[in-house]
């Protein structure tokens, strides 16, 4: 029976088609976007991190680097900022 009813519902063309739900991977993309966007605005305000700046001005291409950062990069990185 259930399966006569949605072959009769694919068929009729006067229902109206309705997508309330949106994807999750749609509201986690935009969260994402959304906090990118609020840490940079942080990131350019702060008075902190200067050298660090310096090597990483924008949010979104520090993100997008995937850098592993063990005490031996941070070192490295320090040293050459001096």
């Amino acid at each position: 029976m259930a399966d006569q009813q949605v072959k009769a519902a694919a068929r009729n063309k006067n229902i109206e088609e309705c997508y309330n739900k949106i994807p999750k991977s749609v509201v986690t993309s935009e969260l994402e976007e959304q906090s990118v966007k609020q840490w940079q605005r942080e990131w350019v305000e702060t008075t902190k991190g200067a050298i660090t700046k310096a090597f990483f001005p924008k949010i979104e291409e520090r993100i997008k680097l995937r850098l592993n950062t063990i005490p031996n990069y941070t070192t490295i990185v320090l040293v050459m900022a001096t």
